[in-house]
């Protein structure tokens, strides 16, 4: 895991300051406010010869040196826009399924790269960086976030951000903060205590931001204990700015800004502003700052913070310009790797799989696998050239913004290459008979099943949609050779797991997610892909089984449903800190698949766990017959006599057959602590650990005794 480095923002403030101190009046509301150079309304709006179709724009400081900046969408590659710009781009899997491969070093290999491609079109800022914390797998934007733990999620981020970076451009971290749910995403109020959110979704954030250094933040729609995310002194001014001493920049989400006051309390730009009611941050802000000394002292700070991240980045000795080199091969075979890494293999009976090339008939079924592999919609959405296989429009829209859209990697195409002689058929599944039929005459069947996810829109429950669940059913009735292959974009129930033979979780797989699929399917790759999130058995497992708001919110678009006269919140207090696996632990109840689940084509085995103040060390050795990967997962068990769960730290180590290698994972102490409120604090007594298979089940401990300690700040 990826440790804290020296912090550039703080190392650039000072020639920022000094930038500051040379600007015009008439300058200092240049770099407080963005356009989307997208004419959304049809007004025949026109933008700046040099902005670029995509997500937002901002004028240069010619005089001063400061160049313009140039943002697009989003964490899983440069954003499609419909094919706005006729241009295209190298899709990573979704953010759940880098999270899944648990591997930092390759999450920031995949930053760097789409960092590079949004350099090489002449963006200079990517707002990436999502790291809320999954506290609902029915929320719409799961597949843009991590994970539902605050550790793994936090160095995720921190690498993914790294990567971007290394490219002399920006990196936001978002959406900050508590964005839960899509359901009412701009009026609905996360209820939550102080601690909770330090323990949790702050943690996360905190974590993401020391090891990442992100020039931006992206603050959130939705409000926070009343407040709006993006006008809330304690989320921006008390907690990022003061308490974590972050020297960045805070950039409204598009359209969630709500008055010109939200400066004060630590806004520092708004973005996209034809999408809110006013442009608050052009002349209103100047009027401000002439007539009152805390909007003027507001307005500098404000132009400082943005100065700090252009220069930390180098934007400007570093200049972005369209028309870059792009190597799309190597970086397919990157996005490649990374869904390899991050598939999940969750059941695999009677060793089904590997399949082998010997094999004389297999059933293809469902899922569009003849076309391609499913991604989510929404401002994420990326595509390669030609755009789309397949498009499957919503909400009786034309628009291809949020419609069900597939990559051109068909699953189909690749299980043909590597099947030999064997016959392989393909059936769409829209007719259960048919698809039955051809199950029972081959022998395997492999049925594709596919959860479609979108920002703007919450899925209803966890089931598949589209009678999926009933087809597999039936299939695999008919033929008990039967794999099943998940594209979702969060966890799903499996009605029908006892009675299938395998089941692979490939989430959804990014530009070369159909041959990711085939190579692990057939043993190219041995899966190593471990639950990022746990799979509850059902919806009455999870701390709000009816969703908030799904009952009565009618959205229009991306959730742009106004304020109503009814009030919309989540309790969030109700699980508090004990966010997924936790819950779980806290109550008892056994998921479907806990949180770190994942089989293997080998065997591993953990023994002799030390633990040496916040160091701890243990032999991992391959037991199997082929090499593979292996995650080590240390959780404290126990504090001072309290039962806890939580993941302390993680490592993920390739091992050969037969070898064994001793390895150290450090323990980040805010995880052994309590947040007291004013910082961290750690009851004297004996602490179990042990290294976990997954968040049940445990296979070696050790105990130590610690003593008391409170601090406040970032881990010592």
């Amino acid at each position: 895991m990826a440790g804290q480095s020296a912090d550039p923002l703080a190392a650039a403030e000072q020639r920022a300051a000094a930038t500051v101190r040379q600007m015009r009046p008439d300058e200092k509301t240049i770099l407080t406010h963005s356009v989307m150079p997208i004419d959304v309304h049809k007004t025949g709006a026109k933008f700046p010869e040099d902005a670029i179709f995509g997500a937002g724009y901002t004028p240069s400081i010619s005089r001063l040196g400061v160049p313009a900046l140039k943002e697009t969408d989003a964490s899983l590659g440069v954003a499609y826009l419909e094919g706005g710009r006729k241009d295209w781009a190298t899709a990573l899997p979704s953010a759940i399924a880098q999270a899944a491969t648990w591997n930092p070093a390759l999450v920031m290999r995949g930053g760097a790269m789409i960092g590079g491609e949004a350099r090489a079109k002449g963006f200079n800022v990517l707002l990436a960086g999502g790291v809320n914390l999954v506290r609902d797998p029915r929320g719409g934007r799961t597949f843009e976030y991590f994970s539902e733990d605050p550790l793994l999620s936090g160095v995720l981020a921190g690498a993914a951000i790294t990567g971007v970076q290394s490219n002399h451009i920006i990196s936001t971290i978002k959406h900050l903060a508590l964005n839960g749910q899509e359901t009412g995403r701009k009026f609905v109020d996360m209820r939550i205590s102080d601690a909770a959110a330090r323990e949790s979704d702050l943690l996360a954030f905190q974590i993401g931001i020391e090891q990442g250094h992100p020039g931006a933040v992206m603050c959130a729609y939705n409000r926070v204990n009343g407040h709006y995310a993006c006008d809330s002194d304690y989320l921006l001014n008390r907690v990022l700015k003061h308490d974590w001493s972050y020297k960045g920049f805070v950039m409204s989400d598009w359209g969630a800004v709500h008055g010109v006051g939200a400066a004060l309390n630590g806004l520092d730009r708004q973005s996209g502003e034809q999408l809110d009611p006013d442009v608050y941050f052009d002349s209103r802000l100047a009027a401000k700052a002439a007539a009152d000394p805390a909007y003027a002292a507001r307005l500098d700070d404000m132009n400082k913070r943005v100065l700090t991240a252009i220069y930390a980045n180098g934007l400007d000795k570093f200049p972005a310009s369209p028309g870059g080199a792009i190597d799309f091969a190597g970086n397919a075979e990157l996005s490649a790797e990374v869904a390899r890494q991050g598939i999940v293999l969750l059941k695999n009976d009677g060793r089904i799989l590997p399949l082998a090339a010997t094999a004389k008939s297999i059933a293809v079924i469902g899922g569009y696998a003849d076309g391609g592999v499913l991604s989510g919609a929404g401002s994420s959405q990326v595509q390669g050239k030609d755009g789309p296989a397949v498009v499957r429009p919503k909400n009786g829209s034309g628009s291809q913004f949020i419609s069900e859209q597939y990559h051109r990697s068909s699953p189909l195409a690749a299980i043909k290459a590597r099947a030999g002689n064997a016959t392989v058929t393909f059936r769409d599944g829209r007719y259960i008979a048919d698809a039955v039929q051809r199950a029972r005459q081959a022998e395997v069947a492999i049925v594709f099943a596919t959860q479609w996810m979108a920002e703007g829109i919450d899925v209803p429950d966890l089931s598949l949609p589209y009678g999926q669940d009933e087809l597999i059913a039936a299939v695999a009735a008919a033929n008990p050779r039967t794999i099943v292959v998940l594209e979702t974009g969060s966890a799903v129930k499996m009605p029908w797991l006892d009675k299938v033979a395998g089941v692979v979780e490939a989430w959804y797989p990014g530009a070369r997610g159909g041959e990711a699929i085939a190579a692990v399917l057939f043993g190219e790759a041995n899966p190593s892909g471990r639950l990022p999130i746990t799979f509850p058995a059902s919806e009455a497992q999870l701390p709000r089984p009816h969703l908030d708001g799904s009952d009565w919110v009618e959205s229009a678009g991306l959730g742009e449903a106004k304020v109503p006269e009814r009030q919309l919140s989540a309790d969030y207090d109700i699980e508090g800190s004990d966010v997924g696996y936790r819950w779980f632990s806290r109550t008892g109840a056994r998921p479907l698949f806990p949180f770190g689940y994942g089989l293997s084509y080998t065997s591993f085995e953990a023994r002799n766990l030390k633990i040496s103040g916040f160091n701890a060390s243990v032999t991992i050795r391959n037991t199997g017959a082929r090499a593979g990967d292996e995650v080590a997962q240390l959780y404290l068990l126990d504090r001072a006599g309290a039962h806890k769960r939580r993941l302390v730290g993680f490592s993920r180590i390739s091992l050969e057959p037969g070898v064994e290698k001793r390895i150290s994972i450090r323990i980040d102490p805010r995880l052994l602590a309590d947040w007291n409120g004013s910082g961290w604090q750690m009851p004297a007594g004996a602490y179990e650990f042990a290294i976990g298979k997954d968040a049940e089940t445990m296979v070696t401990r050790a105990s130590i005794r610690l003593p008391a300690r409170t601090w406040s700040g970032p881990a010592q």
